[in-house]
C-alpha cells in the first residue's frame, strides 16, 4: 500500500492551512507592531523601546505554533527542526562576518537560498530565530531586536513564496532568487528604518516624524528620510546578495535540497506487509532530473 502521491524532491515545503493561519496572525500583529505610530495622535507615546517586550512576548508562541504546524501539516520529524537549527547557527555566524561594514550581510544570502528549499512556513521561523541568535551573538539585543525578527522572517518568507522550481530551474531560478534578494534587502532597510524614524528626535523638519499629522505627510517624510540616510547602506547588502547568489548560489542550493531529502522532508508515506509506517527519501537521482 502507498501513501500520498511523490512530488518533485527540489519543491519547498508547502504550507498547510495550520500554518497559514499563523503566519497571517503573526503578520497582521507585526504591521500593527511597525505602523501605529503613523495612525497615534500626538499625546500616545511613541517609544518602541515599550511595546518591544510585548512584540516578543507574543511572537516566540507563535514562532512555535508555525513550526508545530508546519510539522503537522507535512508530517515531518525532529530532523526538519534539526535542519532549522543548524541553518540559524550558520546565519548567526555569518552576521557578524559583514555587520557594520557598508551594510555588507552575507546572512541576507543564505535566508534567500534557505527560504526558497523550507517554504514559507519554515523561512519565516529560521529567519526570525537567525536575527534571535544573531543579536545574542553580537550583544545586539535591544527594543529593535523583535522587529529585526519579523522583518527577517518575512524576507525569508516571501522567498519560500516564489514560483516553485518545477516551473523555473536553472538560471532562470538564481536570476529569480538574485533579484527577490536585491528587493528584499532595500525593503528590509526600509522597514526597520520604519522602527526607528518616529522616536528619533533632533532631526530637521523635513525628514523628522511628526506625531498626529495625516499619514500621507509623513510617509513622505519617511520616505526622504531613508534616501538621505539609509540608502547607501541598503545598497551594499543589496550587492552582496545579489553577487552570492549568481556565483554560489546553485551549489547551495543543491546542497540544502540533498540535505532535506536526506532529513525526509519530502518522504513519500508506504506500508510494509505488518503495517508499519515507513518513510523512505527520494532517491538523490530522482531529483536530479527536476
Amino acid at each position: 500500500m502507498t501513501g500520498p502521491a511523490n512530488r518533485p524532491s527540489n519543491r519547498p515545503v508547502r504550507i498547510g492551512p495550520r500554518a497559514a493561519a499563523a503566519l497571517v496572525l503573526v503578520t497582521l500583529i507585526g504591521i500593527a507592531a511597525f505602523g501605529w505610530p503613523l495612525l497615534a495622535d500626538r499625546q500616545s507615546g511613541l517609544a518602541h523601546s515599550q511595546d518591544a517586550p510585548w512584540l516578543f512576548a507574543v511572537l516566540l508562541p507563535l514562532l512555535v505554533a508555525i513550526v508545530v504546524a508546519t510539522i503537522a501539516d507535512n508530517g515531518m520529524d525532529a530532523k526538519a527542526v534539526a535542519m532549522l537549527g543548524v541553518l540559524a547557527a550558520v546565519g548567526a555566524a555569518l552576521r557578524p562576518l559583514g555587520a557594520g561594514t557598508a551594510g555588507l550581510e552575507p546572512m541576507f544570502f543564505l535566508m534567500v537560498l534557505a527560504g526558497r528549499v523550507l517554504g514559507p512556513g519554515f523561512g519565516f521561523v529560521l529567519g526570525s530565530v537567525t536575527m534571535f541568535a544573531s543579536a545574542l551573538l553580537t550583544g545586539g539585543v535591544g527594543p529593535w531586536m523583535p522587529f529585526q525578527m519579523l522583518t527577517m522572517g518575512w524576507f525569508s518568507l516571501g522567498a519560500g513564496l516564489l514560483p516553485g522550481p518545477e516551473r523555473i530551474r536553472g538560471r532562470a531560478e538564481l536570476l529569480m532568487l538574485a533579484a527577490y534578494g536585491c528587493a528584499g534587502a532595500f525593503a528590509y532597510g526600509a522597514v526597520m528604518n520604519l522602527q526607528g524614524w518616529t522616536i528619533i528626535p533632533g532631526m530637521s523638519d523635513g525628514i523628522s516624524f511628526h506625531a498626529g499629522e495625516p499619514l500621507a505627510a509623513n510617509l513622505a517624510r519617511f520616505v526622504a528620510y531613508y534616501l538621505a540616510t539609509s540608502l547607501g547602506w541598503d545598497l551594499g547588502r543589496a550587492a552582496l546578495t545579489v553577487v552570492l547568489t549568481l556565483t554560489l548560489g546553485g551549489t547551495l542550493l543543491r546542497a540544502l535540497r540533498r540535505a532535506t531529502r536526506k532529513a525526509a522532508f519530502d518522504a513519500p508515506v508506504s506500508f510494509d506487509s505488518g503495517g508499519a509506517d515507513v518513510r523512505k527519501p527520494a532517491a538523490d537521482g530522482y531529483a536530479s532530473g527536476h
